[in-house]
C-alpha cells in the first residue's frame, strides 16, 4: 500500500504542479499568472506535471521559506495559505492563494495564465488592468457583499448618523437605512456593498487583534484579545484598550480642579486607529493589530504605504491624498471620524508635538505602523523618575550593587547592548539605568550610536 500511486489530475489555468521547492521561482511566476487571469488558484509542490504525487521533503523551515519568497518577489503582496498534506507515505505542500489587486508582478514581470502556461503579459492588457485597479468602480469595496441592509448593526448606524448630522456634512431627512445606504452609495438594492458591510455589519470582514507584552519584545504577553465586527465597533474597542493600558497623571489647575493627563494624546490615538481601518487592505484578510509594550505602543495596519511616497510628504502637506478605500474613507469623513485631504498623519504628529510625545511611522512591504513612545511627553520625566521600582529590590529601595553586576553580565553577553535594552532586561526606567551607569567606573562606551560598543575595565 505504501507504494500506491496517487494522482491529483491535470494542471489547469488555476492549478499548477511543481516537483519540489527547487522550482520555487517558477511556482511564484505561476501564482502571479493565475492571479492575473482568475484571481485565485492553487500551487502544489511534490507533484509531477502529470499530476502523480512524488512527495516533497519538508523541514521545519520549508513552509516559512515559501512564504518569505512569495512576500519578497510577488507584488502587490498577498497572504496565501500554505499547508502540507499526506498521501500514503508521501507529503506534499499546497499553496492556496487569492487576490484582487491585478496586475500582479513576479520578479518585476507581469504574466498571465493561458492553459497551463505562464506567458508575459502584453502591454495593453497590463495598462488596462492598472486602469481598473485605480478605478473605484472595479475596487473590492464596490463589489456586492453577501450581507443585506437588514444585517446592519442599528446601534452603530444610529450613532454614526447622529455624528454625521452634528458635523453638518450630511442632512438626510429620512433616517431609514435603505435610504441612507443608497445615498451613501454603499448598497446595490437591498444588498450592501463590501464597504457598507465593513462599516456597519458585525461580521468577519474586519478583524482586530490586541495584546500587551511584558517588555519591549514579543516574548511574554500578559493579555491577548481578538475581535471581529464593524469598523466603528472595532475602532472603539481598540481606542478603549489603549486608554485602559496607558498611564495617567494628575494635575491641579490651582482651584482644586483635577485634570487627568494621558501619556499619549487620546486624539492622536483615535486618529491612528481609525486611519488603520480606513486605509487597510481589507481583502488581504489580515488584522489591524494593537500592541502595548513597556516603552511604546504600536498600531499596525495591513496596507503598505503607496510606492514612492513617505509619511513625511503627507505630514508636510506636499502630496495629494491617496485613498485605498474611497467609499469607506468618504463615509468616515462625513461623520468626522476621519478627516480628508491627507491630514491624518499631520494631525497625529501635531497632537504629539504639542505635548512632547515622540511618534514614529514605519512602512514595509506588508503594512504600516504608527509607534507612540510612552512616558516621554511634558511632565512625564519627573513622574516616572519619582515612581518607585520594586523589581529586584529589598524593602522597596534600589540595590545598585545588584544592578551593577547585572549590567556587567549583560555587556559580557552583548557588548553592543543599548541602555534602552538594559532597562527592558532589568525592568528599570531608562533614567535609573543611566544613573547607575554614571556611577560605574568599570565600564566605558567606545564610539557612538549603533557603531559603538561597551568595554569592561578592571
Amino acid at each position: 500500500m505504501t507504494n500506491e500511486l496517487y494522482s491529483l489530475g491535470k494542471e489547469s489555468e488555476q492549478i499548477e504542479f511543481k516537483k519540489s521547492t527547487g522550482e520555487l521561482k517558477e511556482g511564484i511566476i505561476s501564482i502571479a499568472s493565475i492571479l492575473n487571469k482568475h484571481g485565485k488558484g492553487k500551487l502544489y509542490f511534490g507533484v509531477r506535471n502529470d499530476g502523480i504525487i512524488i512527495g516533497q521533503e519538508i523541514s521545519d523551515n520549508t513552509l516559512r521559506s515559501i512564504s518569505q519568497a512569495i512576500g519578497n518577489h510577488l507584488r502587490p503582496v498577498i497572504y496565501p495559505t500554505i499547508s502540507k498534506e499526506k498521501y500514503g507515505n508521501k507529503t506534499i505542500i499546497i499553496v492556496d492563494f487569492e487576490g484582487s489587486q491585478q496586475p500582479y508582478l513576479a520578479y518585476n514581470v507581469p504574466r498571465i495564465r493561458v492553459a497551463d502556461e505562464d506567458l508575459v503579459m502584453e502591454q495593453p492588457i497590463y495598462e488596462e488592468m492598472m486602469r481598473k485597479r485605480d478605478n473605484i468602480s472595479y475596487s473590492w469595496e464596490s463589489h456586492k457583499s453577501k450581507y443585506k441592509i437588514t444585517d446592519i448593526d442599528m446601534e452603530v448606524f444610529k450613532s454614526y448618523l447622529k455624528r454625521a448630522k452634528k458635523a453638518g456634512r450630511i442632512s438626510f431627512e429620512n433616517d431609514d437605512p435603505i435610504d441612507v445606504m443608497t445615498k451613501l452609495e454603499l448598497c446595490d438594492g437591498k444588498l450592501l456593498l463590501n464597504a457598507g458591510a465593513a462599516l456597519f455589519v458585525n461580521c468577519g470582514i474586519n478583524e482586530l487583534q490586541m495584546a500587551k507584552f511584558a517588555s519591549d519584545e514579543r516574548l511574554t504577553f500578559t493579555d491577548i484579545r481578538r475581535f471581529t465586527g464593524s469598523i466603528f465597533d472595532l475602532a472603539d474597542k481598540a481606542v478603549q484598550y489603549i486608554i485602559d493600558a496607558m498611564d495617567w497623571r494628575v494635575e491641579f489647575d490651582g482651584v482644586l480642579q483635577r485634570n487627568e493627563i494621558p501619556e499619549i494624546p487620546v486624539d492622536a490615538i483615535r486618529e491612528a486607529v481609525i486611519n488603520s481601518f480606513g486605509h487597510r487592505l481589507v481583502e488581504s484578510g489580515q488584522s489591524v493589530e494593537i500592541a502595548i509594550y513597556r516603552s511604546f505602543i504600536e498600531i499596525y495596519n495591513p496596507g503598505r504605504f503607496p510606492d514612492g511616497l513617505t509619511p513625511e510628504m503627507f505630514i508636510k502637506g506636499i502630496h495629494k491624498p491617496i485613498r485605498r478605500n474611497p467609499l469607506i474613507t468618504r463615509t468616515l469623513y462625513y461623520s468626522k471620524d476621519m478627516e480628508s485631504f491627507a491630514t491624518g498623519l499631520k494631525r497625529i504628529q501635531d497632537a504629539c508635538d504639542k505635548v512632547g510625545c515622540t511618534v514614529e511611522f514605519y512602512s514595509d512591504d506588508y503594512g504600516f505602523t504608527v509607534r507612540f513612545y510612552r512616558h516621554c511627553g511634558q511632565g512625564w520625566e519627573y513622574e516616572m523618575s519619582a515612581k518607585p521600582e520594586t523589581h529586584g529590590t529589598h524593602n522597596g529601595t534600589h540595590n545598585d550593587q545588584y544592578y551593577k553586576s547585572q549590567i556587567i553580565a549583560l555587556i559580557k553577553d552583548n557588548n553592543k547592548i543599548t541602555r534602552k535594552q538594559m532597562a527592558a532586561e532589568l525592568s528599570l526606567s531608562l533614567r535609573t539605568v543611566q544613573r547607575i551607569i554614571n556611577s560605574m567606573d568599570t565600564i566605558t562606551f567606545i564610539g557612538s550610536g549603533r557603531g559603538g560598543h561597551w568595554e569592561i575595565t578592571d
